[in-house]
């Protein structure tokens, strides 16, 4: 059986992992980088990249490209792969917090 000292230390702990937690999900990023085939991955060049806050704010930069006229338009082949990684890493942060809340209400 733990002692008190021991039972507020492990608390402790427990409240301090979830505090990491917790300011760790509150942001997002997500990156999307390419590198031309037979290139360098550590060369790697940022194509799009989205920040998703908690309290719902958000921050894109999207990939554009030039048309023959010179008019920038979104490269879509990049966005719609960008919005994938997006949506699997925010479907993945809702799955751990589920997870986080139903370990702290069976405890």
């Amino acid at each position: 059986m733990p002692t008190t000292p021991e039972l507020k230390q492990a608390l402790k702990d427990a409240a301090d992992a979830i505090a990491k937690y917790v300011q760790d999900a509150a942001t997002m990023t997500v990156e999307t980088r390419y590198v031309e085939m037979g290139g360098q991955i550590e060369q790697a060049k940022l194509a799009a990249r989205t920040t998703v806050k908690l309290d719902g704010d958000s921050e894109s930069i999207l990939p554009m490209k030039k048309t023959l006229e010179g008019d920038l338009v979104v490269d879509t082949v990049v966005y719609e792969m960008h919005q994938q990684n997006v949506q699997a890493a925010i479907d993945y942060r809702a799955e751990m917090l589920d997870r986080l809340l139903t370990i702290l209400r069976t405890e």
